[in-house]
């Protein structure tokens, strides 16, 4: 029990210590008076009139009309997007077909030499160097 009597004690410490220092007043919510009616400066460029912002959402309204200037923009952002998605994709299918191509031509180039070596190595002298050695019938 007496440590329930200590925690007591140490939090009520706290709360008067928190009620009489300065700081707490700057954070405490204004009363009614004057300014919260009048906003003044900054205050003014954040809140508008309920009018103002009742229009503003029912212009804004997910079902609102937009004018052809927007709808205009709109199209041409997403006309922009699909063309550098036609470019982008075009320069990789070009990419993938001059690699591809390329190692064709290699894979080519082995298999010929591979081809010659193997007629060098098993030709005998006594037949001219033909395809594999092969005699028409």
């Amino acid at each position: 029990m007496s440590w329930m009597h200590g925690t007591l004690l140490a939090l009520l410490a706290v709360l008067l210590a928190l009620s009489l220092s300065p700081e707490t007043d700057a954070a405490a919510v204004p009363d009614g008076k004057g300014r919260a009616n009048d906003p003044q400066g900054p205050l003014r460029k954040v809140f508008m009139k309920e009018a103002d912002a009742s229009n503003f959402f029912r212009r804004r309204s997910r079902r609102g009309v937009k004018s052809q200037d927007e709808i205009n923009a709109e199209q041409r952002q997403i006309l922009a997007a699909d063309e550098r998605k036609r470019e982008f994709h075009e320069e990789k299918r070009n990419e993938f077909e001059s690699y591809a191509e390329e190692e064709n031509d290699e894979q080519d180039e082995r298999t010929r030499e591979s081809t010659e070596q193997w007629r060098e190595f098993h030709y005998d002298g006594m037949y001219p160097p033909q395809e594999y050695n092969r005699h028409s019938i």
